[in-house]
């Protein structure tokens, strides 16, 4: 799983970067929470995760490393967190009620996560 979430870290990097370039060509600075986020949450969370699976092949092998990269996925990539706040900041207010389904569904990823490598890291691998 680690070289999976490193694959789309680059991607999520990507789109991070083209809507900071967009943001600063257009002079347009509303995005501005949709672009840290997806930068964050998406780059930065999903690579160092893929290099702590990478690192740690009993902990990149469980059957949760595959629940927290859909979890992770389907909160920020997919319609629920990102979109929702890009098109509340838009002005489509009714949109609002995905940002919290994703935020929960990241926050669940991320204690996966963490259940994950505090179950099968061990102090004496490294």
């Amino acid at each position: 799983m680690g070289i999976k979430f490193i694959k789309v870290s680059v991607v999520y990097f990507v789109i991070g970067i083209l809507l900071g370039m967009y943001m600063s060509m257009a002079n347009q600075h509303v995005f501005a929470s949709v672009h840290a986020h997806i930068n964050l949450l998406g780059w930065l969370s999903f690579a160092v995760s893929g290099i702590i699976y990478h690192l740690f092949p009993r902990v990149g092998f469980s059957r949760l490393s595959i629940v927290h990269f859909w979890m992770h996925n389907i909160g920020i990539g997919l319609p629920p967190m990102m979109l929702g706040l890009f098109l509340l900041l838009s002005g489509a207010e009714s949109y609002e009620f995905l940002i919290p389904i994703g935020a929960i569904l990241v926050v669940l990823s991320v204690i996966v996560f963490a259940v994950n490598v505090l179950i099968h890291i061990r102090s004496s691998e490294g």
